[in-house]
């Protein structure tokens, strides 16, 4: 539960801590664990899966129910990042450095993928 005056990064690190600490846990007592240990790619399914079901919420515009479907595709989000060894403070981050940026402009001065 969030505390008055917690920031969202505090929440989003005590989540990360509690992923990292079921990534080797039992698959029978976590489904985090369980999750993990089916393979990356059914960490990519399920955030497949939860994107929609966001997208779905979010046409019927139903508040709470956007919320809580936003809810589970960063919860997943934040799976396939400790599955790939990343913190949510490197996404923090680079929000950050993108904070301000016109979106056209940062995404001009990407690399190109050619």
């Amino acid at each position: 539960m969030t505390e008055p005056n917690e920031r969202p990064e505090d929440v989003l690190a005590r989540i990360a801590q509690v992923i990292e600490s079921r990534k080797g846990a039992d698959p029978q007592s976590s489904y985090v664990a369980r999750l993990l240990s089916k393979g990356k790619d059914a960490v990519l399914k399920k955030i497949g899966e939860e994107a929609t079901e966001t997208v779905m919420a979010a046409k019927d515009g139903e508040p709470s129910r956007i919320v809580a479907e936003t809810a589970d595709l960063w919860f997943h989000c934040l799976v396939m990042l400790a599955a790939h060894d990343l913190h949510p403070q490197a996404v923090l981050d680079e929000l950050a450095r993108r904070e301000g940026l016109s979106g056209i402009a940062e995404k001009a001065a990407r690399p190109s993928t050619d």
